[in-house]
């Protein structure tokens, strides 16, 4: 058995964590300051990960292998799992023409450019945050809305500012999942808290967006729509996260913003005249759908949210895990129980279990699965279509897969050397400061990363281990991380790409577009450190 040693220069804090942050400024250099690819500067952190790992904690050469794959395993599934599965999904709506009919389900209600902004922006673009994820929100709400004649510029703006509010419980709640498998905490405990964080910020996000597009006069004349849309959302979003899961807040919550702002249009439109900087009245054709077209066109979403209420249950999951060859726990080799962690980052030595979870018939990613399968017969796509499609969509996300699986590589190693303690026991030196640092340490991962899933299993541990020194509630510390991530979201690298092309803009504009986000994030990172400060000293 080797142990962690948390101080390994010198017996000294401040160069121990400062080698142990050795990946993280890896990361930041290439992927911030030079511009690298995601998946290449994951992979550029992982190696000197191991650097640190071998040379500065002295860890075996086996353990380290077993904790780079263990991690790399993970990304894979059950997060990649999902993600395909849910991008699988989203390409049959859209190569079917099925989503045409859902984009003027919705551009079809409203001619006014603030409640458009609403209902794609943020109502529609977190319904797919929540069932999809992985940029596709800024991809397609940045599309509708530069079809509907917004300028490409407010168009990319204002769906990285509206993804915010979802992305803690995008890709059917896999961020929370992984923040649950990285700590050891309560699934259910960790979404609960995640709603409490994110819930009251929710509220102001459909008001905020019109403030940011034309000041307070443009909000005056649409405050209801902000009301309606901003409580819509955040009443679910608090009710689902702390009484059903993570896996369909996302999902309940937009529908219902959606169905809220499509109700309240049938008798309230805004009496005021609002023209956005640089919009065209773009011609537009929104065809009329009856309600079977309609229903046909939103069916594979629905399959999604039936799916998914259906395997969420414990009884469900109980009942699949009893199955034949339906789930295996595995002791990873070289690495379960080799490891032996001690004081101060638990309360007594001990093992450091390293067991896998193959439940590949109980993870959510599989209910996506079948609601694909079952959306493809009823939107009569052939065997041979489907087949080319889950092709396509793989060689779509490779670089993306390879980015997920090194990130949590680069998490698990940090977590297996003791890196990440030392970094925890550092972060310890802000004391009472730590809960508004703890969501702008989130922030800071999910800028890096793209990804508030990386960031909770690059950070998640981090945080438990810092709140357990400093005596805070670990739950909402960890909790934090994945909420103050989601502000971080606008200003990250692979959001902006993917907001830029979504929309034609020039890669020269990514620098204006990023300065423009860069301020709000920070504002809204703050707001939530704030909130975590005020629970965590409350409760």
């Amino acid at each position: 058995m080797w142990q962690q040693n948390y101080v390994p220069i010198g017996d000294s804090l401040a160069l121990s964590a400062l080698a142990a942050a050795l990946p993280i400024f890896v990361l930041l250099l290439l992927l911030g300051v030079l511009r690298k690819p995601a998946w290449m500067s994951a992979l550029s952190g992982l190696a000197a990960a191991l650097v640190v790992a071998l040379l500065v904690y002295d860890m075996p050469v086996g353990a380290a292998i077993g904790a780079t794959t263990f991690g790399a395993a993970f990304g894979l599934f059950p997060i990649g799992w999902i993600v395909y599965w849910a991008i699988v999904l989203y390409r049959l709506t859209l190569e079917t023409g099925k989503f045409e009919i859902i984009k003027d389900s919705i551009g079809g209600l409203t001619a006014d450019r603030r409640l458009q902004a609403m209902l794609i922006a943020f109502a529609l673009g977190a319904f797919i945050e929540g069932a999809a994820g992985f940029g596709t929100p800024v991809a397609v709400a940045a599309a509708m809305l530069t079809g509907l004649g917004f300028s490409p510029f407010f168009a990319a703006a204002i769906c990285l500012l509206a993804n915010t509010a979802p992305v803690a419980f995008g890709s059917i709640g896999i961020p929370v999942v992984t923040l649950a498998q990285v700590t050891g905490l309560d699934e259910g405990l960790l979404s609960a808290w995640v709603g409490r964080l994110c819930a009251p910020i929710a509220v102001f996000i459909p008001a905020y967006l019109i403030l940011v597009m034309g000041g307070f006069r443009a909000l005056k004349g649409v405050i209801p729509a902000a009301v309606v849309c901003g409580l819509c959302f955040a009443t679910m979003q608090f009710f689902v996260s702390n009484f059903v899961g993570p896996h369909l807040v996302d999902i309940v919550s937009a529908l219902t913003a959606i169905v809220g702002l499509v109700v309240l249009f049938k008798f309230w439109q805004p009496s005021d005249d609002f023209h956005l900087e640089g919009e065209t009245q773009a011609v537009l054709t929104v065809k009329k759908h009856n309600a079977r077209e309609s229903l046909l066109a939103w069916s594979p979403y629905l399959f999604l949210v039936a799916f998914v209420l259906v395997w969420g249950t414990p009884s469900a999951i109980r009942w699949m895990n009893g199955l034949p060859f339906a789930y295996t726990q595995i002791e990873w080799p070289g690495l379960h129980n080799f490891v032996e962690r001690v004081p101060p980052a638990v309360d007594a030595a001990g093992p450091y279990a390293a067991l896998f979870n193959l439940n590949w018939l109980s993870a959510a990613g599989t209910a996506c699965a079948f609601a694909t399968i079952l959306a493809a017969i009823t939107l009569r796509v052939s065997p041979m279509r489907y087949i080319r499609l889950l092709g396509a969509v793989f060689v779509q996300l490779f670089f993306s897969l390879v980015t997920i699986a090194a990130v949590l590589a680069v998490a698990y190693l940090m977590n297996y050397s003791g890196a990440t303690v030392t970094l925890g026991l550092a972060f310890a030196a802000t004391g009472a400061l730590f809960p508004y640092f703890s969501a702008m340490l989130g922030w800071l991962g999910v800028f890096l990363s793209g990804s508030d899933t990386s960031a909770n299993a690059l950070f998640g541990n981090l945080q438990v281990v810092t709140s357990n020194q400093l005596s805070f509630n670990p739950a909402i510390m960890a909790s934090a991380n994945s909420a103050g991530g989601v502000m971080g979201k606008m200003i990250s690298l692979q959001s902006l790409a993917v907001a830029v092309a979504a929309t034609g803009m020039s890669r020269s504009q990514e620098g204006q577009l990023f300065r423009f986000t860069f301020k709000h994030s920070v504002f809204l990172a703050s707001l939530i450190g704030l909130l975590t400060a005020v629970y965590a000293y409350l409760v």
